[in-house]
């Protein structure tokens, strides 16, 4: 199976750019063999785009759902793709995932929300989800969620052997990426791929380095800074020493005694 995962500037609150460099990278990975091509966090319509997300906000089962359903479909290439949704008077920071002949895969709602901004805009989600894609077993995260250890533990005890991240990264915190990612991928046996913005948006710069890495906390691919389009089959990481492999899913024991008072 192959993975493609866009870094690019955010659309910065314009639907119709979004769906332009959608199609058009769509196109371009489905010409190289992708089976799914993953875009940054609410890429529809733009991450630092607090002011026009209440407007621009659309139902599940919406205009923007149909569009990018037909995309998925006349590539002829999966897509995962993040963007504001709104339920009610809820707005939700979500992401969609379509299959190659445009059916829905899943649908996630961020649960972590991060700073300020998300936080004012943002109801938080509340459910886990997982989805089969060409026969492994696939889950949703969004940027800040891969952060906490316990999500991702989580997500391996449902069965989740691929976690598909839209991000927003700012840049400044390359932690994330060089550090926490393979520490999530190492501890969960899972392999990653995260896809986030370069540039800036509304004032906000982004960090880059979108990468695809393995259960061994190995990069099967990684971006720099700028604009990339990044593909990869993860066959080809299948090749993994059994002794790079972390053991601590099978040796986490709890502790159950009493703990002393200082």
């Amino acid at each position: 199976m192959k993975l493609a995962l866009y870094q690019g500037p955010s659309p910065a609150g314009n639907p119709e750019a979004a769906f332009a460099t959608i199609e058009g990278k769509l196109l371009a990975a489905a010409a190289a063999g992708a089976d799914m091509m993953v875009f940054p966090e609410l890429f529809l319509p733009g991450y630092n785009q607090p002011k026009l997300h209440p407007s621009l906000a659309q139902s599940q089962g919406g205009p923007w759902e149909g569009r990018l359903a037909s995309l998925a479909k006349s590539a002829n290439c999966g897509l995962t793709v993040g963007w504001v949704e709104r339920d009610g008077d809820h707005l939700y920071n979500s992401a969609s995932a379509f299959d190659a002949e445009g059916r829905r895969l899943a649908h996630y709602r961020k649960l972590q929300l991060y700073g300020e901004m998300e936080r004012s805009v943002f109801t938080p989600g509340s459910d886990y989800v997982l989805f089969e894609l060409g026969g492994v077993q696939t889950g949703l995260l969004i940027c800040y969620d891969i952060e906490f250890a316990a999500h991702c533990r989580a997500m391996r005890e449902r069965g989740a052997e691929l976690l598909l991240v839209p991000t927003a990264n700012p840049a400044g915190f390359e932690h994330v990426p060089d550090v926490l990612l393979p520490a999530r991928a190492i501890e969960t046996n899972m392999t990653i791929a995260y896809a986030n913005y370069c540039g800036q948006d509304n004032g906000l710069s982004f960090g880059g380095r979108s990468l695809l890495i393995g259960p061994d906390g190995v990069d099967l691919a990684r971006a720099g800074h700028g604009e990339t389009l990044l593909i990869t089959d993860l066959n080809g990481g299948t090749n993994i020493d059994p002794t790079r492999i972390s053991a601590q899913l099978k040796d986490f024991r709890e502790a159950t005694g009493t703990h002393d008072q200082l």
